[in-house]
Protein backbone atom coordinates (compact mmCIF):
# COMPACT_ATOMS: atom_id res chain seq x y z
CA UNK A 1 0.00 0.00 0.00
CA UNK A 2 1.06 3.62 -0.42
CA UNK A 3 0.09 5.41 2.81
CA UNK A 4 0.40 9.12 3.53
CA UNK A 5 0.85 10.41 7.07
CA UNK A 6 -1.43 13.35 7.89
CA UNK A 7 -0.74 15.57 10.91
CA UNK A 8 -3.17 18.38 11.80
CA UNK A 9 -1.63 21.22 13.78
CA UNK A 10 -3.53 24.13 15.32
CA UNK A 11 -2.01 27.59 15.63
CA UNK A 12 -3.53 30.52 17.48
CA UNK A 13 -2.69 34.02 18.61
CA UNK A 14 -3.40 32.76 22.13
CA UNK A 15 -2.70 29.52 23.98
CA UNK A 16 -6.42 29.00 24.61
CA UNK A 17 -9.12 30.26 22.27
CA UNK A 18 -12.08 30.53 24.62
CA UNK A 19 -13.40 33.37 22.48
CA UNK A 20 -13.75 31.13 19.44
CA UNK A 21 -16.87 29.29 18.35
CA UNK A 22 -17.69 25.88 19.76
CA UNK A 23 -16.21 24.31 16.62
CA UNK A 24 -12.98 26.31 16.57
CA UNK A 25 -12.11 25.92 20.26
CA UNK A 26 -9.22 23.44 20.34
CA UNK A 27 -7.66 21.48 23.18
CA UNK A 28 -4.02 22.47 22.68
CA UNK A 29 -3.52 25.25 20.11
CA UNK A 30 0.09 26.36 19.71
CA UNK A 31 0.67 30.12 20.09
CA UNK A 32 2.06 31.65 16.91
CA UNK A 33 5.13 32.83 18.83
CA UNK A 34 6.02 29.31 20.03
CA UNK A 35 7.24 26.19 18.24
CA UNK A 36 4.95 23.81 20.05
CA UNK A 37 5.23 20.02 19.88
CA UNK A 38 5.35 19.51 16.11
CA UNK A 39 9.20 19.48 15.84
CA UNK A 40 9.35 16.70 18.42
CA UNK A 41 6.79 14.68 16.47
CA UNK A 42 8.61 15.15 13.16
CA UNK A 43 11.94 14.27 14.75
CA UNK A 44 10.47 10.96 15.91
CA UNK A 45 9.27 10.18 12.38
CA UNK A 46 12.81 10.38 11.00
CA UNK A 47 13.43 7.01 12.64
CA UNK A 48 10.39 5.27 11.14
CA UNK A 49 11.24 2.78 8.41
CA UNK A 50 9.39 3.15 5.12
CA UNK A 51 8.08 6.62 5.96
CA UNK A 52 6.97 8.37 2.80
CA UNK A 53 4.90 11.48 2.25
CA UNK A 54 3.85 13.55 5.27
CA UNK A 55 1.14 16.19 5.04
CA UNK A 56 0.88 18.81 7.78
CA UNK A 57 -2.47 20.62 7.89
CA UNK A 58 -2.20 24.10 9.40
CA UNK A 59 -5.40 25.33 11.04
CA UNK A 60 -5.25 28.94 12.22
CA UNK A 61 -7.34 32.05 12.59
CA UNK A 62 -7.75 33.84 9.24
CA UNK A 63 -5.80 36.87 10.45
CA UNK A 64 -2.65 34.78 11.00
CA UNK A 65 -3.19 32.00 8.43
CA UNK A 66 -0.26 33.08 6.22
CA UNK A 67 2.14 33.50 9.15
CA UNK A 68 1.07 30.18 10.63
CA UNK A 69 1.72 28.28 7.38
CA UNK A 70 5.03 30.06 7.00
CA UNK A 71 6.01 29.15 10.56
CA UNK A 72 5.19 25.47 10.01
CA UNK A 73 7.11 25.47 6.72
CA UNK A 74 10.19 26.77 8.54
CA UNK A 75 9.86 23.89 11.00
CA UNK A 76 9.42 21.38 8.17
CA UNK A 77 12.56 22.69 6.45
CA UNK A 78 14.60 21.48 9.44
CA UNK A 79 13.84 17.88 8.44
CA UNK A 80 15.14 17.54 4.87
CA UNK A 81 15.20 13.76 5.25
CA UNK A 82 11.40 13.78 5.47
CA UNK A 83 9.05 14.52 2.57
CA UNK A 84 6.76 17.11 4.17
CA UNK A 85 4.06 19.09 2.39
CA UNK A 86 2.51 21.96 4.35
CA UNK A 87 -1.17 22.53 3.58
CA UNK A 88 -2.41 25.90 4.74
CA UNK A 89 -5.10 28.41 3.81
CA UNK A 90 -3.77 28.85 0.27
CA UNK A 91 -4.02 25.13 -0.48
CA UNK A 92 -7.43 24.90 1.22
CA UNK A 93 -8.51 27.68 -1.13
CA UNK A 94 -7.38 25.62 -4.10
CA UNK A 95 -9.44 22.67 -2.90
CA UNK A 96 -12.53 24.86 -2.45
CA UNK A 97 -12.09 26.41 -5.87
CA UNK A 98 -11.77 23.02 -7.54
CA UNK A 99 -14.84 21.67 -5.76
CA UNK A 100 -16.86 24.62 -7.03
CA UNK A 101 -15.54 24.05 -10.56
CA UNK A 102 -16.73 20.46 -10.33
CA UNK A 103 -20.22 21.63 -9.43
CA UNK A 104 -20.07 20.55 -5.80
CA UNK A 105 -20.78 24.00 -4.38
CA UNK A 106 -19.18 25.74 -1.42
CA UNK A 107 -18.24 23.30 1.32
CA UNK A 108 -16.14 25.52 3.59
CA UNK A 109 -17.87 24.24 6.73
CA UNK A 110 -17.46 20.60 5.75
CA UNK A 111 -13.95 20.62 4.25
CA UNK A 112 -11.44 23.18 5.44
CA UNK A 113 -9.25 24.44 8.25
CA UNK A 114 -11.87 25.27 10.89
CA UNK A 115 -12.91 22.52 13.28
CA UNK A 116 -11.54 19.07 13.97
CA UNK A 117 -13.82 17.22 11.55
CA UNK A 118 -13.41 19.64 8.65
CA UNK A 119 -9.62 19.62 9.03
CA UNK A 120 -9.51 15.84 8.86
CA UNK A 121 -11.80 15.92 5.83
CA UNK A 122 -9.40 18.30 4.09
CA UNK A 123 -6.60 15.82 4.75
CA UNK A 124 -8.67 13.03 3.17
CA UNK A 125 -9.48 15.14 0.10
CA UNK A 126 -5.83 16.07 -0.43
CA UNK A 127 -4.73 12.45 0.01
CA UNK A 128 -7.37 11.29 -2.47
CA UNK A 129 -6.41 13.93 -5.04
CA UNK A 130 -2.74 12.97 -4.80
CA UNK A 131 -3.51 9.29 -5.32
CA UNK A 132 -2.73 7.72 -1.94
CA UNK A 133 -4.70 4.61 -1.03
CA UNK A 134 -4.34 4.87 2.76
CA UNK A 135 -4.15 7.68 5.33
CA UNK A 136 -2.45 7.44 8.72
CA UNK A 137 -3.49 10.24 11.08
CA UNK A 138 -1.12 11.45 13.80
CA UNK A 139 -1.44 14.34 16.26
CA UNK A 140 1.34 16.89 16.58
CA UNK A 141 1.76 16.22 20.33
CA UNK A 142 2.68 12.56 19.81
CA UNK A 143 6.01 10.77 19.61
CA UNK A 144 6.62 7.61 17.58
CA UNK A 145 9.26 5.34 19.13
CA UNK A 146 8.72 2.21 17.02
CA UNK A 147 10.72 2.01 13.77
CA UNK A 148 8.04 -0.39 12.45
CA UNK A 149 5.23 2.06 13.21
CA UNK A 150 4.09 2.44 9.59
CA UNK A 151 4.25 -1.27 8.85
CA UNK A 152 2.19 -1.95 11.96
CA UNK A 153 -0.26 0.72 10.80
CA UNK A 154 -0.75 -1.08 7.49
CA UNK A 155 -1.01 -4.56 9.00
CA UNK A 156 -4.26 -6.12 7.83
CA UNK A 157 -5.58 -2.94 6.19
CA UNK A 158 -7.51 -3.80 3.05
CA UNK A 159 -7.52 -7.50 3.88
CA UNK A 160 -10.48 -9.77 4.55
CA UNK A 161 -11.03 -11.59 7.81
CA UNK A 162 -11.67 -15.32 7.83
CA UNK A 163 -15.36 -14.49 7.72
CA UNK A 164 -14.89 -12.24 4.69
CA UNK A 165 -15.20 -8.95 6.57
CA UNK A 166 -13.00 -6.20 5.05
CA UNK A 167 -10.65 -4.31 7.37
CA UNK A 168 -10.89 -0.74 6.09
CA UNK A 169 -10.19 1.25 9.25
CA UNK A 170 -8.09 0.51 12.29
CA UNK A 171 -6.81 2.25 15.38
CA UNK A 172 -3.96 1.71 17.77
CA UNK A 173 -3.41 3.14 21.23
CA UNK A 174 -1.06 5.48 23.01
CA UNK A 175 1.02 5.47 26.14
CA UNK A 176 0.72 8.55 28.34
CA UNK A 177 3.51 10.41 30.15
CA UNK A 178 3.51 7.72 32.84
CA UNK A 179 4.06 4.95 30.30
CA UNK A 180 0.55 3.56 30.74
CA UNK A 181 -2.23 3.01 28.20
CA UNK A 182 -4.85 3.51 30.93
CA UNK A 183 -6.71 6.77 31.35
CA UNK A 184 -5.65 8.99 34.23
CA UNK A 185 -9.21 8.93 35.52
CA UNK A 186 -10.10 10.66 38.75
CA UNK A 187 -12.55 8.73 40.90
CA UNK A 188 -13.62 11.77 42.90
CA UNK A 189 -17.02 12.46 44.37
CA UNK A 190 -17.73 15.15 41.79
CA UNK A 191 -17.14 12.61 38.99
CA UNK A 192 -19.60 10.05 40.31
CA UNK A 193 -21.89 10.52 37.31
CA UNK A 194 -19.05 10.91 34.77
CA UNK A 195 -16.91 7.76 34.83
CA UNK A 196 -15.55 8.23 31.32
CA UNK A 197 -11.97 7.31 32.25
CA UNK A 198 -12.78 4.20 34.24
CA UNK A 199 -15.19 2.98 31.54
CA UNK A 200 -12.48 3.38 28.92
CA UNK A 201 -9.99 1.53 31.13
CA UNK A 202 -12.32 -1.46 31.41
CA UNK A 203 -12.65 -1.62 27.64
CA UNK A 204 -8.97 -1.27 26.75
CA UNK A 205 -7.80 -3.82 29.34
CA UNK A 206 -10.08 -6.33 27.68
CA UNK A 207 -8.90 -5.34 24.18
CA UNK A 208 -5.22 -5.58 25.13
CA UNK A 209 -5.75 -9.21 26.19
CA UNK A 210 -7.59 -10.12 22.97
CA UNK A 211 -6.03 -11.28 19.68
CA UNK A 212 -4.04 -8.64 17.79
CA UNK A 213 -7.01 -7.33 15.79
CA UNK A 214 -10.42 -7.04 17.40
CA UNK A 215 -13.56 -5.03 16.78
CA UNK A 216 -13.08 -1.64 18.40
CA UNK A 217 -15.33 0.49 20.60
CA UNK A 218 -12.75 3.25 20.74
CA UNK A 219 -10.71 5.32 18.29
CA UNK A 220 -7.45 7.11 18.96
CA UNK A 221 -7.54 9.86 16.33
CA UNK A 222 -3.80 10.31 16.58
CA UNK A 223 -3.19 6.64 15.79
CA UNK A 224 -5.71 5.96 13.05
CA UNK A 225 -5.32 4.27 9.65
CA UNK A 226 -7.99 4.48 6.95
CA UNK A 227 -8.15 2.60 3.67
CA UNK A 228 -9.38 4.68 0.74
CA UNK A 229 -12.46 2.47 0.45
CA UNK A 230 -13.44 3.78 3.89
CA UNK A 231 -12.59 7.45 3.49
CA UNK A 232 -14.02 7.68 -0.04
CA UNK A 233 -17.33 6.48 1.36
CA UNK A 234 -17.58 8.36 4.66
CA UNK A 235 -16.29 11.70 5.89
CA UNK A 236 -15.63 12.87 9.40
CA UNK A 237 -18.41 14.86 11.01
CA UNK A 238 -17.64 18.61 10.80
CA UNK A 239 -20.46 19.47 13.21
CA UNK A 240 -19.11 17.63 16.24
CA UNK A 241 -17.04 19.97 18.46
CA UNK A 242 -14.54 17.30 19.54
CA UNK A 243 -14.34 13.51 19.60
CA UNK A 244 -14.58 13.31 15.81
CA UNK A 245 -12.43 10.18 15.90
CA UNK A 246 -14.78 8.11 18.06
CA UNK A 247 -17.71 9.57 16.15
CA UNK A 248 -16.18 8.18 12.94
CA UNK A 249 -16.39 4.69 14.43
CA UNK A 250 -20.10 5.20 15.11
CA UNK A 251 -20.60 6.52 11.57
CA UNK A 252 -18.90 3.47 10.09
CA UNK A 253 -21.14 1.18 12.10
CA UNK A 254 -24.26 3.03 11.02
CA UNK A 255 -23.19 2.62 7.40
CA UNK A 256 -22.41 -1.09 7.82
CA UNK A 257 -18.67 -1.11 8.42
CA UNK A 258 -16.38 -1.01 11.46
CA UNK A 259 -13.05 0.02 12.99
CA UNK A 260 -10.58 -2.55 14.29
CA UNK A 261 -8.28 -2.23 17.28
CA UNK A 262 -4.64 -3.31 16.87
CA UNK A 263 -3.03 -3.99 20.25
CA UNK A 264 0.44 -4.13 18.66
CA UNK A 265 0.33 -0.63 17.18
CA UNK A 266 1.12 2.26 19.51
CA UNK A 267 2.85 5.58 20.11
CA UNK A 268 3.33 8.06 22.97
CA UNK A 269 0.93 10.91 23.62
CA UNK A 270 2.55 13.83 25.45
CA UNK A 271 0.15 16.79 25.31
CA UNK A 272 0.73 20.07 27.11
CA UNK A 273 -1.52 20.85 30.05
CA UNK A 274 -4.93 22.22 29.18
CA UNK A 275 -5.34 25.88 30.02
CA UNK A 276 -8.94 25.36 31.14
CA UNK A 277 -10.46 22.02 32.09
CA UNK A 278 -13.85 23.72 32.39
CA UNK A 279 -13.70 24.84 28.76
CA UNK A 280 -12.81 21.33 27.70
CA UNK A 281 -15.75 19.92 29.65
CA UNK A 282 -18.00 22.45 27.93
CA UNK A 283 -16.78 21.01 24.62
CA UNK A 284 -17.60 17.54 25.94
CA UNK A 285 -21.12 18.67 26.82
CA UNK A 286 -21.71 19.84 23.26
CA UNK A 287 -20.08 16.67 21.96
CA UNK A 288 -22.11 14.12 23.89
CA UNK A 289 -25.44 15.91 23.56
CA UNK A 290 -24.85 16.20 19.83
CA UNK A 291 -23.77 12.55 19.61
CA UNK A 292 -26.85 11.40 21.49
CA UNK A 293 -29.22 13.38 19.25
CA UNK A 294 -27.40 12.22 16.13
CA UNK A 295 -27.67 8.56 17.16
CA UNK A 296 -31.31 9.08 18.06
CA UNK A 297 -32.03 10.56 14.63
CA UNK A 298 -30.16 7.73 12.86
CA UNK A 299 -32.64 5.21 14.25
CA UNK A 300 -35.39 6.87 12.21
CA UNK A 301 -33.53 6.22 8.94
CA UNK A 302 -34.31 2.89 7.27
CA UNK A 303 -31.07 2.89 5.25
CA UNK A 304 -28.81 3.01 8.33
CA UNK A 305 -27.76 0.20 10.66
CA UNK A 306 -29.15 0.47 14.17
CA UNK A 307 -26.32 1.06 16.66
CA UNK A 308 -27.47 0.50 20.23
CA UNK A 309 -25.61 1.79 23.31
CA UNK A 310 -25.69 -1.74 24.74
CA UNK A 311 -23.42 -2.89 21.89
CA UNK A 312 -20.82 -0.35 23.02
CA UNK A 313 -20.30 -1.42 26.62
CA UNK A 314 -18.45 -0.57 28.76
CA UNK A 315 -17.46 2.48 26.69
CA UNK A 316 -18.85 4.65 25.12
CA UNK A 317 -22.30 3.05 25.49
CA UNK A 318 -23.32 4.82 28.74
CA UNK A 319 -22.62 8.20 27.12
CA UNK A 320 -25.10 7.51 24.31
CA UNK A 321 -28.12 6.77 26.53
CA UNK A 322 -30.93 9.20 27.44
CA UNK A 323 -29.48 9.56 30.96
CA UNK A 324 -26.54 11.52 29.50
CA UNK A 325 -28.57 14.75 29.69
CA UNK A 326 -29.12 14.44 33.45
CA UNK A 327 -25.57 13.25 34.11
CA UNK A 328 -24.08 16.20 32.25
CA UNK A 329 -26.04 18.72 34.29
CA UNK A 330 -25.20 17.09 37.62
CA UNK A 331 -21.49 16.74 36.80
CA UNK A 332 -21.18 20.33 35.58
CA UNK A 333 -22.81 21.54 38.82
CA UNK A 334 -20.66 19.35 41.10
CA UNK A 335 -17.44 20.32 39.35
CA UNK A 336 -18.37 24.01 39.55
CA UNK A 337 -18.34 23.56 43.33
CA UNK A 338 -15.16 21.50 43.66
CA UNK A 339 -12.77 22.28 40.82
CA UNK A 340 -10.52 25.37 40.59
CA UNK A 341 -11.94 26.42 37.20
CA UNK A 342 -15.30 27.29 38.73
CA UNK A 343 -16.28 30.04 36.30
CA UNK A 344 -15.74 27.83 33.25
CA UNK A 345 -17.74 25.01 34.84
CA UNK A 346 -20.61 27.37 35.62
CA UNK A 347 -20.56 28.41 31.98
CA UNK A 348 -20.58 24.74 31.01
CA UNK A 349 -23.53 24.06 33.30
CA UNK A 350 -25.46 26.87 31.62
CA UNK A 351 -24.61 25.48 28.18
CA UNK A 352 -25.96 22.08 29.20
CA UNK A 353 -29.39 23.65 29.77
CA UNK A 354 -29.60 25.85 26.68
CA UNK A 355 -27.03 26.36 23.93
CA UNK A 356 -25.70 22.80 23.75
CA UNK A 357 -29.19 21.31 23.54
CA UNK A 358 -30.18 23.73 20.79
CA UNK A 359 -26.96 23.09 18.89
CA UNK A 360 -27.55 19.33 18.93
CA UNK A 361 -31.15 19.65 17.78
CA UNK A 362 -30.25 22.11 15.03
CA UNK A 363 -27.37 20.10 13.54
CA UNK A 364 -27.99 16.40 14.23
CA UNK A 365 -29.27 15.63 10.70
CA UNK A 366 -26.64 17.50 8.68
CA UNK A 367 -23.94 14.82 8.65
CA UNK A 368 -26.22 12.31 6.96
CA UNK A 369 -27.22 14.84 4.31
CA UNK A 370 -23.57 15.64 3.63
CA UNK A 371 -22.69 11.99 2.94
CA UNK A 372 -24.58 12.13 -0.35
CA UNK A 373 -22.27 14.96 -1.41
CA UNK A 374 -19.11 13.39 0.06
CA UNK A 375 -19.14 10.22 -2.01
CA UNK A 376 -19.63 12.24 -5.19
CA UNK A 377 -16.89 14.67 -4.14
CA UNK A 378 -14.34 11.92 -3.55
CA UNK A 379 -15.26 10.17 -6.78
CA UNK A 380 -14.53 13.33 -8.78
CA UNK A 381 -11.48 14.38 -6.77
CA UNK A 382 -9.68 11.01 -6.80
CA UNK A 383 -6.49 11.40 -8.80
CA UNK A 384 -7.65 14.79 -10.15
CA UNK A 385 -4.69 16.03 -12.16
CA UNK A 386 -5.71 19.67 -12.11
CA UNK A 387 -6.06 19.84 -8.33
CA UNK A 388 -3.03 17.67 -7.58
CA UNK A 389 -0.83 19.81 -9.83
CA UNK A 390 -2.09 23.02 -8.22
CA UNK A 391 -1.50 21.63 -4.71
CA UNK A 392 2.03 20.54 -5.58
CA UNK A 393 2.79 23.89 -7.14
CA UNK A 394 1.52 25.81 -4.11
CA UNK A 395 3.31 23.61 -1.55
CA UNK A 396 6.56 23.72 -3.49
CA UNK A 397 6.33 27.50 -3.87
CA UNK A 398 6.10 27.98 -0.11
CA UNK A 399 8.93 25.53 0.53
CA UNK A 400 11.18 27.31 -1.97
CA UNK A 401 10.37 30.70 -0.47
CA UNK A 402 11.37 29.46 2.98
CA UNK A 403 14.50 27.76 1.63
CA UNK A 404 15.52 30.94 -0.15
CA UNK A 405 14.89 33.08 2.91
CA UNK A 406 16.93 30.74 5.07
CA UNK A 407 19.79 30.91 2.60
CA UNK A 408 19.72 34.73 2.47
CA UNK A 409 18.86 35.32 6.10
CA UNK A 410 15.76 37.35 5.27
CA UNK A 411 12.06 37.29 6.10
CA UNK A 412 10.02 34.96 3.91
CA UNK A 413 7.98 36.64 1.22
CA UNK A 414 5.66 34.61 -0.95
CA UNK A 415 4.21 35.23 -4.36
CA UNK A 416 0.84 36.86 -3.58
CA UNK A 417 -0.71 35.03 -6.51
CA UNK A 418 0.01 31.77 -4.72
CA UNK A 419 -1.25 33.08 -1.38
CA UNK A 420 -4.55 33.99 -3.02
CA UNK A 421 -4.79 30.38 -4.21
CA UNK A 422 -4.49 31.28 -7.89
CA UNK A 423 -6.52 29.50 -10.51
CA UNK A 424 -6.36 25.74 -10.38
CA UNK A 425 -7.43 25.42 -13.99
CA UNK A 426 -4.38 27.30 -15.22
CA UNK A 427 -1.98 25.77 -12.73
CA UNK A 428 1.06 24.41 -14.52
CA UNK A 429 3.74 21.96 -13.49
CA UNK A 430 5.64 22.86 -10.32
CA UNK A 431 8.87 24.76 -10.62
CA UNK A 432 12.14 22.89 -10.30
CA UNK A 433 12.45 22.23 -6.55
CA UNK A 434 15.40 23.00 -4.39
CA UNK A 435 17.11 20.37 -2.28
CA UNK A 436 14.73 18.74 0.18
CA UNK A 437 11.60 19.88 -1.66
CA UNK A 438 9.41 17.06 -3.03
CA UNK A 439 9.10 17.17 -6.82
CA UNK A 440 5.95 15.10 -6.89
CA UNK A 441 4.18 14.60 -3.58
CA UNK A 442 2.23 11.53 -4.58
CA UNK A 443 5.40 9.71 -5.61
CA UNK A 444 6.98 9.87 -2.16
CA UNK A 445 5.98 6.64 -0.50
CA UNK A 446 7.13 3.12 0.09
CA UNK A 447 4.89 0.19 -0.77
CA UNK A 448 4.02 -1.64 2.44
CA UNK A 449 2.59 -5.14 2.57
CA UNK A 450 -0.50 -5.24 4.82
CA UNK A 451 0.47 -8.73 5.98
CA UNK A 452 -0.73 -12.25 5.41
CA UNK A 453 -4.44 -12.80 6.01
CA UNK A 454 -3.67 -16.11 7.70
CA UNK A 455 -1.82 -14.21 10.44
CA UNK A 456 -4.97 -12.40 11.51
CA UNK A 457 -7.20 -13.85 14.23
CA UNK A 458 -10.13 -11.70 15.11
CA UNK A 459 -11.87 -11.40 18.45
CA UNK A 460 -15.38 -12.05 17.15
CA UNK A 461 -18.00 -14.43 18.45
CA UNK A 462 -19.15 -17.09 16.01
Amino acid sequence: MNPVVVIPTFVSTRSQREGGSIITTYDHPTPLSQEGDLPRCLESLTKVEGIGQIIVLVAAEPSIAHKAAQKIQVIAARFPELHIAVIGAAEAGLVQQRMEQLGLGKLTREVGLSGYGAVRNLGLVVACALGFDAVVFLDDDEVVTDADFLRRAMYGLGKLTRKGIPILAKTGFYYNSEGSYLSKSQNKWYNRFWQQGSAFNKWIERAMNAPRLSRSNHVCGGCLALHKEAFKRLSFDPWIPRGEDLDYMLDLRMYGSDIWFDNKWSLHHLPPESASEGTRFRQDIYRWLYEYRKMEYSRTQIDLMQVKPSSLEPYPGPFLEPSIVRRIRITAFLRSLARPDKKAYRKAAKAARTEAVQYAQRNCTKYFEFQFVWSELMSRIEGDQILSTALVRSAVSRAEAVAGANANGRVVERDPRVEKAGDVVEAGAPAAPQAGVPEQLAAQYSNIDPGMTSEIRLNLAD
